[in-house]
């Protein structure tokens, strides 16, 4: 999986999170399982994300015979890179 994270200052503050599910991951039912497995697993992390922020996330093709756990385990790494890039491209700027 992968995970981009941007910043929309001019946007709601609410963050927002779309998912990418190529039809190489598998046939429609498979991807749109994938989906629903990332959707439930990202909106209980929404108040970690920062305000303002916008991700991307892109499911490879491992994720078709990823458990929920497993999906859910490895959105919770890729969010903590996509954030602590976040914040170290911020604070170089400041």
């Amino acid at each position: 999986m992968v995970v981009h994270l941007s910043e929309d200052i001019r946007g709601d503050v609410t963050p927002l999170v779309g998912f990418v599910v190529s039809r190489a991951v598998g046939n429609a039912v498979q991807r749109n399982l994938v989906k629903r497995r990332l959707r439930a697993a990202a909106g209980s992390r929404l108040a970690d994300l920062p305000a303002h922020s916008r991700t991307v996330v892109r499911a490879l093709v491992p994720a078709a015979d990823s458990t929920y756990d497993e999906l859910s385990g490895d959105l919770d790494r890729g969010l903590e890179r996509a954030i602590s890039r976040w914040e170290r491209r911020g604070s170089a700027q400041s």
